[in-house]
């Protein structure tokens, strides 16, 4: 594969600046802003505080909420699978679910004739056939947007996409430490990130629930191109 070369870049960019009637510049300075309202919204909450805008905002986009703690993390969710009529679930490779109890989730294995998938970064279009035919995804969320109602997923080799988009139903695993005020705080995060040298996951989603979709009359239809059915499980992880 042949390297590719920028030739006469810096004729080029002198000639434009002199059409422009300006001086050629070599760096952009970022503007200093007398207001910076974005900052200002849910500053002061608590976490506690922000749970409660999350799930005031769960409820006008069509998503249950339901809360626990670490330990009681496995029956829940169980009893949730159940519950649902699920009899397949795909979750991502990703050491949490151990960390929260979790193990039987995170292993591919038959629990109460529940089959479980966990994304194999080297069986590759599988997981998105199994993924297509599960009944249930299950993720954590990376970070949660209290103000809209999103959860925030890092994808990478173990963290298939298709685990959030392809099951009839989605269940979002929210670690209550990882819920800030809005998209701003995580906007931050990713820049601060980059600054440092750090890698950062090449494709983040964002997620309001489940997929909706309206015509030109809104006439709203749920799980168009995703899942019909949203649940978010904060777990208390203090």
């Amino acid at each position: 594969m042949t390297t590719g070369e920028i030739h006469h870049r810096a004729h080029f960019l002198n000639n434009l600046a002199n059409h422009l009637g300006r001086e050629r510049r070599s760096s952009v300075e970022k503007p200093k802003w007398n207001q910076n309202p974005q900052w200002e919204v849910f500053k002061d909450y608590s976490k506690d505080q922000l749970v409660e805008v999350l799930k005031q905002q769960c409820k006008l986009i069509h998503t249950d909420v339901h809360e626990t703690t670490t330990s009681e993390l496995a029956t829940f969710i169980t009893h949730l699978i159940k519950e649902y009529g699920a009899k397949s679930v795909v979750t991502w490779d990703d050491p949490r679910f151990n960390e929260y109890g979790l193990a039987p989730l995170s292993n591919e294995l038959n629990i109460d004739d529940i089959s479980v998938h966990k994304w194999d970064r080297d069986r590759g279009e599988e997981n998105l056939s199994l993924s297509s035919t599960a009944d249930v995804g299950i993720t954590f969320s990376d970070a949660t947007l209290a103000e809209s109602g999103t959860v925030v997923l890092y994808s990478d080799q173990g963290k298939g996409r298709s685990v959030s988009l392809l099951p009839a139903i989605y269940i979002a695993i929210i670690p209550k430490s990882t819920i800030v005020p809005r998209m701003t705080q995580v906007a931050k995060d990713i820049h601060d990130k980059i600054e440092k040298g750090e890698l950062v996951a090449s494709c983040v989603n964002f997620i309001s629930g489940p997929s909706n979709s309206a015509d030109i009359e809104m006439n709203l239809i749920v799980g168009v191109h995703g899942p019909v059915k949203a649940t978010y499980i904060i777990v208390d992880d203090k």
